[in-house]
Parts: structure tokens; sequence; C-alpha cells
């Protein structure tokens, strides 16, 4: 009988099903400029085997992955007031990655790196066991009708495999951390629910999460604060 482990990833092995859906968004000039010139210097192409994070980086330090950045503004923000850390961002829409190569060349920064490609496959094929620090996953695709929740990225299998890739913690080191926010309630249930069982991590909060300072609040959420809908963070680390 198959360990619980051999069995997650026999099934993202499988064909799993997709979270996202690739629209036809328009890709403004600047945009599609930015993934032309900057995109062999930020990005890294999907390769189906491990990826060397510290060659990637051209150093040693902190490896936080980001799932799906939207338009990357946040990212962009973390990764300027972090430049201690180092960044991978996971999008697969084009407007979203030219947008934050803008945001980098204009901000010059140099802690994020860039694969336009599907995180499930990233993360099964390209991301080394206990490798990352944190994994950061802002606003996922609520997938709010009932009939599409199956297409939500925070399931059980895919946290087991998540939660391999986080490093453990050590003397003096606590171990990697996983960190969802959503504005949507019942997605926020199903996560909690999602992450508190899965046996190798534990809940830095009794519940959700008071906001971490490094999570900057978007002109999106701020306006849904003022409408009072609300927010929730889980912030969960490894064992």
């Amino acid at each position: 009988m198959p360990s619980n482990t051999m069995t997650d990833t026999l099934h993202l092995k499988s064909r799993h099903i997709r979270s996202f859906v690739l629209r036809q968004g328009r890709v403004s000039p600047a945009q599609q400029r930015a993934c032309d010139t900057l995109l062999p210097r930020f990005g890294i192409p999907y390769s189906a085997q491990p990826l060397n994070l510290n060659q990637a980086f051209a150093r040693s330090a902190p490896k936080i992955l980001e799932i799906g950045f939207g338009m990357g503004d946040s990212t962009a923000t973390i990764a300027l007031a972090h430049p201690e850390n180092d960044y991978l961002a996971l999008e697969v829409h084009t407007p979203g990655v030219g947008n934050l190569l803008k945001l980098i060349d204009a901000q010059q920064i140099t802690n994020i790196r860039i694969i336009q490609h599907d995180a499930v496959e990233v993360l099964r094929d390209m991301i080394g066991a206990a490798t990352l620090d944190g994994v950061h996953i802002f606003f996922p695709d609520p997938w709010h009708k009932a009939r599409h929740n199956k297409r939500r990225l925070i399931q059980a299998p895919f946290i087991a495999q998540l939660v391999q890739k986080l490093k453990p913690p050590e003397p003096g080191r606590s171990g990697g951390y996983i960190h969802v926010a959503t504005d949507w309630q019942d997605y926020a249930e199903q996560a909690l629910k999602v992450l508190s069982e899965q046996a190798l991590l534990e809940n830095t909060a009794t519940d959700y999460a008071p906001r971490p300072a490094y999570r900057p609040l978007t002109k999106f959420e701020q306006r849904g604060i003022r409408l009072g809908h609300g927010v929730w963070d889980m912030v969960f680390r490894r064992r």
C-alpha cells in the first residue's frame, strides 16, 4: 500500500485539474516590450528538472516562492522592502508577467525571478525538497461557484507536496512557512481546514492570523475593507 506522500505524488503526476484558465487578456505594448526584453534576464524557462535556486539568483539567501502574483505590485513592494530574501514568482498570465517586469526595471529590483508556467508542474518538477523558506499564495482564484470548487489551488494533495518543499526547523531556525490570503470566506474556511489537517504544518495563530506587516494592502483590498468586506490570512509553519 503506497504511503500518503506517494499517493499524493502520483495524484500530482497524473493529469491535474488546472486552477486557472488562460484568458485572452489584452497585453499592452509596454508589457509585451518588457516580456521581450526583460524576461530573458529575469525569467526562468520551465524545465522538467530540478532548479538550483542559489544559482538562479547568483547568491545564497532565503528563498520565497510566490504562486500567482497577478499584476505583481505586491511582489515588487515586498521584494524591494526585503532585499535580504530572494523571490521566485510564478504566474501564467502575460499581462501580469509584463507588468512585474516593468516594475523590476523601473525600481531596479534584483531579487525576483519569474517562471511563467503552471505552479503545480513547477512545484512537482523544478523545486527540490526542503529548499524553500516560505511560500506566498495571495488571493488565489476563488472559483466561487460550488461546481468549480474542485479547481481551487488549495487542496490536500497540493499542500502535501508543497510542505515537502519547505525547510524543516533546525536549532536556532524556524521551519519554512506557507502564507495564504483570500477575500472569500468559504475559501478561507476550506483553506484553513486543509492546512490544519496537514500533519507537518502548525498554525501560527489560533485560526486566522493578523495580516503580517510584509504583505502590503492592495488598492482592491483597501476598497473592500472600506465596504466592510473581510480578508483572511493564514500562516502555517513546517514542523
